[in-house]
């Protein structure tokens, strides 16, 4: 039985924190905060409530086998998750829209041929063939295993290439390969809404579709296919779940301990060091931060250098932050509203250019942003049924202009989200009793999923480092950001310390 320090408590590292304390070890989270859950948050005023990270749950199983394998009670057992039906509705800037089912390819394509022509449900579907074949290849390396010492071979683009005919197309089975998502929405979408539909799903992952990979379209695929779930009570509900579960299994948690030091010993790791000087021994560490802060943490004590401790492929893309608007509004939420709506950005390039740049680094704030519009049919979210609690997310610059993070800046940047909600919301304006602005997470970029392909620029970093029994978890590792890939993060990092770094992952 080890000695387990874990720096963090977001969702990765507890669910490593769960799994290694049923394995036996002596487990204790250092968290520099006042709680857990990470990304996970929740905002809470005069009986309204609203969840500041993650909305919705994809691939649920994950955490389904998350508490099956760390206890009796099954997941369902802990929250009340529901499906939500139907997935979303998507507006678009020509006033059509479309209603999709959750979880229903066949529903799906027939709701996109009567709301976009007869057509588009078919190109859509097929395109999703296509990420099915991408998703096949790269769910075991990208999902369920560490990062694969050889992870250059994952800078290949598993999404297919597309037979075309005539002069440029495909000869003898060859072709040249699809380099971005934006061009795989150009050539086999043709519809601007279709394109906007599939190119919105990498932007909601602070993803820019000029520059992701084409098997970006296994975001599309996986929410499709496994569905959109909402946990009762919020989404921090689920974090609240888990941090129980940790507590049943004689994992400690000291809040308000800031690691200032990862200690070292014979070459291997040997502990903590807090801000208040007291020193943690353990055999193994796990880190839920960004890995590019391991060469500071290491410098501690004994002088590692940062090649020491740089897991490889490198730090991978970092992308668009998010911006949230929380309304408290007077009046009840009617009976046909959906969970979930996306208002499509008129001007696709200004949003693009806007969030990413030009280029030139030139980032200047769409009038009519991308807006996801979240409004849960769940009475712990307002104070009666004669209000309702609405959140508002869209993907902004990391950084941006430097006022950008000010207070009156903010505000204009949350009126602008407003102002396209009120596609979703009608009167959205005149409802509003207050609204809440919750500035970029730490004024930075929100992590997305490890993605193949653009030669291994869009993996994250792997969960082993060169320096023995130091480990890193969680949305900045592999295998990225994200709920899902957040507790298979945690599981991934256990399987390695219980199994020994020569583990390739479950069978």
């Amino acid at each position: 039985m080890a000695g387990i320090a874990v720096i963090g408590a977001g969702m990765g590292a507890m669910a490593a924190a769960a799994r290694l304390a049923v394995a036996g070890h002596r487990v204790t989270v250092f968290e520099r905060g006042a709680t857990y859950g990470g990304a996970l948050g929740r905002f809470e005023r005069d009986g309204f409530a609203f969840d500041t990270g993650p909305g919705l749950l994809h691939l649920p199983a994950v955490y389904r086998d998350l508490f099956v394998k760390t206890g009796r009670e099954p997941l369902e057992r802990c929250v009340e998750l529901t499906q939500v039906d139907p997935a979303s509705r998507h507006v678009f800037p020509d006033g059509s829209s479309a209603t999709l089912p959750n979880a229903s390819r066949a529903g799906v394509l027939t709701a996109l041929d009567e709301a976009l022509g007869a057509g588009a449900g078919e190109r859509w579907s097929a395109l999703l063939v296509r990420a099915r074949e991408a998703w096949d290849a790269t769910r075991r390396p990208l999902l369920e295993e560490p990062l694969w010492a050889d992870w250059r071979v994952l800078g290949r683009d598993p999404y297919p290439a597309v037979r075309r005919r005539g002069l440029f197309g495909r000869g003898g089975g060859k072709g040249p390969t699809t380099a971005t998502l934006a061009e795989v929405a150009r050539r086999e979408l043709t519809d601007p809404r279709l394109v906007a539909l599939l190119e919105s799903h990498a932007l909601a992952y602070g993803f820019d579709p000029r520059t992701a990979p084409a098997s970006a379209t296994v975001l599309p695929y996986m929410e499709q296919t496994f569905g959109s779930w909402y946990v009762t009570g919020g989404m921090r509900a689920l974090a609240a779940a888990l941090y129980a579960r940790c507590r049943a299994r004689k994992v400690e948690f000291a809040f308000g301990a800031e690691v200032t030091g990862i200690l070292a010993k014979d070459g291997r790791t040997a502990g903590v060091e807090l801000a208040d000087g007291r020193v943690a021994d353990a055999e193994f560490v796990v880190a839920g931060v960004d890995p590019v802060r391991l060469p500071e943490l290491c410098a501690a004590r004994e002088p590692w250098s940062e090649e020491d401790v740089r897991p490889a492929p490198g730090q991978g893309d970092r992308a668009a932050a998010r911006l949230t608007v929380c309304l408290a509004l007077r009046g009840a939420r009617p009976a046909d509203a959906v969970h979930r709506t996306v208002v499509h950005a008129a001007d696709r390039t200004a949003e693009l250019t806007g969030v990413f740049g030009d280029g030139h680094d030139l980032r200047t704030p769409c009038a009519r942003p991308t807006v996801t519009v979240l409004r849960p049919d769940d009475p712990a979210t307002r104070p009666d049924d004669d209000h309702e609690a609405v959140t508002l997310t869209a993907s902004v610059a990391p950084h941006g202009p430097v006022d950008r993070l000010d207070g009156e800046a903010l505000e204009q940047d949350a009126d602008r989200l407003v102002a396209s909600a009120e596609a979703a919301v009608p009167g959205l304006r005149e409802r509003v009793l207050w609204r809440k602005v919750l500035p970029p997470t730490d004024g930075g970029p929100v992590p997305g999923p490890a993605l193949a392909g653009q030669e291994g620029r869009f993996l994250r970093p792997g969960n082993r480092t060169r320096i023995p029994g130091l480990y890193v978890v969680g949305g900045w590792s592999h295998p990225g950001g994200g709920l899902a890939h957040a507790g298979m993060s945690g599981a991934i990092v256990a399987g390695l310390i219980v199994n020994g770094d020569d583990w390739h992952g479950s069978e």
